[in-house]
């Protein structure tokens, strides 16, 4: 984060805590749920005729008496049914804890699939049909429990594949490549609200959060033929994926993000997952993959880990046919890269954070023959509120000037 970010207590923070305290609230009567039930340490909830057992202090958070509330992984809640057209999310957030997010969904049996990189588990249940995305950061064993409750087949779970897509919905390479304005934001906004936004906006880039283990907004919407027709409608597209952090309190964590340990079978391993996922989403190869390094304190061990880190992820990137991309703060991540340019693989492309309010991509901390040939994204506002053609997001403001790489 640029060290002018404001603390997690912002405004758009501050209102998805109350949202989830009012949905608390809200639950105990909506059909959604038939009942909630206490014994103190454990509660039962129900939904769609299935009961799952979580712990007593997790909130309940119903989607269709609540639709704006955000499906959030960053902390404890068991959220119900879809989100509506426009989530009130904020612009970012970062880290993972156990949650529940259980929706309705055409199911024909009841499987469980687990992704150990993102560490979440997957689940479809028949009956009435529902499908259920259950994380986890350290206590994978809480969410088996609560999974099993359900009756869910988590000791036979299969091991997470992202799905191939038909080849109509992939993006040409240019999808990561503009010149202008862009926004980003925690989950990939409706269609309504894409939509809107075009019209009246002055952006035709967003960034999407595609992955990682300390990705916080659950993505409803980010699918390969949301991702195709933005592109057909003329957006393109800054993919993020949100890794190891520096440290556990780096930047927006406040001590919930899995950390860098050891870097390089993580950095390449980070690669590899975005790779996947990014294909999978019809990003193909020459496609610029951002990876998210929170702001952190430079110096001795902790900078050598991040660029270790980085310069894994990069080289692993190229082998693979992708272009490297890294978001920091210009106070730690930029300012290491720089400084040891000559010591390490540099990304392609670099994404840095400063919200000085300027609508430019160049930067004191940026030497003029760095990232010199349409390399480079700022991030030059964050944590605002915009409404264009009646649809409100939260956003931080990015300049881009970023080529093919040809």
């Amino acid at each position: 984060m640029s060290a002018s970010r404001p603390p997690r207590t912002s405004r758009p923070v501050r209102r998805a805590l109350t949202a989830l305290a009012v949905c608390a609230l809200l639950v105990a009567g909506s059909p959604a749920a038939a009942r909630t039930a206490s014994d103190g340490d454990t509660k039962t909830v129900t939904y769609r005729g299935h009961t799952f057992t979580v712990p007593a202090d997790w909130q309940v958070v119903d989607l269709e008496k609540n639709p704006t509330a955000c499906v959030r992984f960053d902390r404890h809640a068991v959220y119900l049914g879809e989100p509506g057209e426009q989530q009130d999310c904020p612009a970012r957030a970062a880290g993972r804890t156990e949650a529940l997010w259980v929706r309705p969904a055409a199911a024909t049996k009841a499987s469980v699939t687990e992704d150990r990189v993102s560490r979440v588990f997957r689940a479809t249940a028949t009956d009435e049909g529902v499908e259920i995305t259950a994380p986890y950061h350290q206590d994978r064993a809480t969410v088996q429990r609560v999974l099993e409750s359900a009756g869910l087949p988590v000791s036979s779970a299969r091991a997470e594949q992202p799905g191939d897509i038909p080849s109509a919905l992939a993006v040409p390479a240019d999808a990561t490549a503009y010149r202008g304005k862009g926004f980003d934001t925690c989950a990939a906004p409706s269609q309504t609200a894409m939509d809107a936004w075009r019209a009246g906006s002055p952006y035709r880039a967003v960034g999407i959060y595609i992955g990682g283990i300390n990705r916080a907004c659950a993505q409803a919407r980010l699918t390969p033929e949301w991702v195709r027709t933005q592109y057909t409608n003329g957006w393109r597209f800054f993919p993020l994926y949100v890794g190891p952090q520096p440290t556990s309190g780096a930047g927006s964590c406040q001590n919930d993000c899995a950390a860098i340990t050891d870097p390089v079978p993580q950095g390449r391993a980070a690669a590899e997952d975005a790779v996947a996922r990014a294909a999978a989403l019809g990003l193909g190869k020459g496609s610029v993959l951002y990876n998210n390094v929170e702001q952190y304190t430079r110096g001795g061990t902790l900078t050598t880990r991040v660029l270790g880190y980085l310069e894994a992820w990069t080289e692993r990137l190229h082998e693979l046919g992708y272009r490297s991309g890294a978001y920091g703060s210009v106070s730690s991540l930029v300012l290491d890269l720089v400084d040891n340019a000559a010591k390490t693989t540099l990304p392609d492309v670099i994404f840095f954070a400063h919200w000085n309010g300027e609508a430019t991509t160049d930067h004191p901390s940026l030497p003029a023959t760095m990232w010199a040939k349409q390399q480079r994204i700022h991030q030059y506002a964050g944590d605002r509120t915009e409404t264009y053609k009646g649809v409100t997001i939260n956003i931080d403001r990015d300049q881009l000037d970023v080529g093919t790489g040809a």
